[in-house]
């Protein structure tokens, strides 16, 4: 997702859910395993739809986490932290407004470090170094968090509260900017608004809905409904589930690499590894 239109926002092809554009060679090279577009540019599949769906449980379960217990706002809804940040001021809530201005700031934070990690010349190895190790960052921002909050008993409160509310912004927008950076274009992990829009065209208009889209929707839900659960039934593991499914996708992503690098660094001048021949 390299080009300047925001995932499943943008364009007359409707991003990642729009029809098919010309055929063409695959666009190799741009994402960790787990992370490239498996299928074809628009649609991924096998494992890079399974990252997406892990990596997307993990929003679902942290917006829960956040909005139950660290403030009544969301670590990667940051339309709907604006909409609180106004209504903060309409009702003249300031703790809700800190709370908004918080999450925002962190998230704003985590998008332009998890971009300048994975910055780098689209296609190269380098890429997909940076891309893996942005994803690590995400792993040892959840693990801090996961331990800070399991030392307060899963009730956080006052200035711990207020920590681990910026450091859950800070993954999430971190993870926006990496899945920005490497998945096929229109796809998001974090945000769905324009996903579920266009869900909601195609079925009107063709009476069919396409798969990702469905299945990474329902993934944000489960998510949502898993962290729930861990905060009411057992709220000091609350956030294992994100930190594990990131950790998990982290880690299929260096098994990968070790199996594919030999063969990943030839042919990357899209010649099949014969050399630089004409």
């Amino acid at each position: 997702m390299s080009d300047s239109r925001p995932p499943g926002e943008g364009g007359p092809e409707g991003g990642a859910d729009g029809p098919a554009g010309p055929a063409g060679p695959p666009d190799r090279g741009r994402a960790p395993s787990g992370l490239k577009g498996g299928s074809g540019r628009d649609r991924p599949g096998g494992a890079d739809l399974a990252a997406a769906v892990a990596l997307t449980v993990a929003t679902g379960s942290m917006d829960a986490v956040a909005f139950l217990s660290l403030g009544g706002v969301f670590t990667s809804v940051m339309t709907a932290n604006l909409s609180l940040l106004g209504m903060s001021a309409g009702t003249r809530d300031p703790q809700l407004a800190g709370n908004a201005a918080l999450a925002l700031t962190g998230y704003v934070l985590g998008t332009l470090v998890g971009g300048r990690i994975v910055h780098g010349p689209g296609g190269s190895p380098g890429r997909r170094r940076l891309a893996r190790r942005a994803l690590a960052v995400e792993v040892l921002a959840l693990g801090a968090l996961w331990g800070l909050w399991a030392s307060a008993g899963g009730h956080p409160a006052g200035g711990r509260r207020t920590g681990l509310l910026a450091l859950a912004a800070v993954a999430m927008g971190g993870q926006s900017a990496l899945v920005r950076a490497v998945a096929p274009p229109g796809m998001s992990t974090t945000y769905f608004t324009g996903m579920l829009t266009n869900l909601l065209a195609d079925l009107a208009a063709t009476g069919r809905v396409r798969r990702v889209t469905a299945t990474l929707l329902a993934a944000l839900v489960a998510g949502a409904a898993g962290g729930g659960l861990l905060i009411a039934l057992a709220p000091p593991a609350a956030p294992a589930l994100p930190t594990g499914l990131v950790a998990a996708v982290w880690l299929g992503s260096l098994a990968s690499a070790a199996r594919t690098g030999p063969r990943g660094r030839g042919g990357r001048d899209g010649r099949g590894g014969r050399g630089g021949r004409g």
